[in-house]
């Protein structure tokens, strides 16, 4: 009997790997004002396992843009985050976990961040970076409120 519960147990701890489709609460077009700063943040519907991403910071005059998307890393894998900051090469980010509205991508070898953070509470989507940065524990952090296509901060 004992050996039949260690399976079940075992059994119960491994996860299916995190699919798009479990993401969509993610969908649609996020915008932050704050601090004389706007961002906006755009996720298209999962299609065929994918989502594709974009983000667009103002500050100060100056633009700065990510594209991203969440896409399996291969054939019956989990997705990953892949973010392309500025135009450059897309840094991976496995999906660690995910439940309801709340999913964690991480990837201990990168520079920083390490970890990739979203969840959504009703119209609220929080998004946060965070890991190592030499000796020190850092993060960033985003709070957007879901808003009309295209719509811009006020002022």
């Amino acid at each position: 009997m004992t050996i039949l519960t260690a399976l079940f147990a075992a059994g119960m701890m491994q996860t299916a790997p995190v699919t798009a489709d479990q993401l969509s609460w993610m969908s649609g077009y996020w915008l932050a004002c704050d601090e004389g700063r706007e961002v906006s943040e755009t996720w298209s519907d999962p299609r065929g396992g994918l989502m594709a991403g974009h983000a667009v910071t103002l500050q100060n005059g100056r633009a700065s843009f990510e594209l991203s998307r969440i896409a399996p890393t291969g054939p019956g894998a989990g997705v990953a985050y892949f973010a392309g900051v500025g135009g450059a090469p897309a840094v991976v980010f496995p999906a660690v976990e995910a439940g309801g509205t709340r999913v964690v991508f991480e990837n201990a070898a990168h520079d920083f961040p390490q970890r990739v953070i979203y969840e959504r509470d009703g119209d609220v989507l929080k998004a946060r970076i965070e890991g190592h940065m030499g000796d020190r524990e850092q993060a960033m952090a985003w709070e957007y409120r879901k808003a009309d296509l295209n719509a811009r901060c006020p002022g």
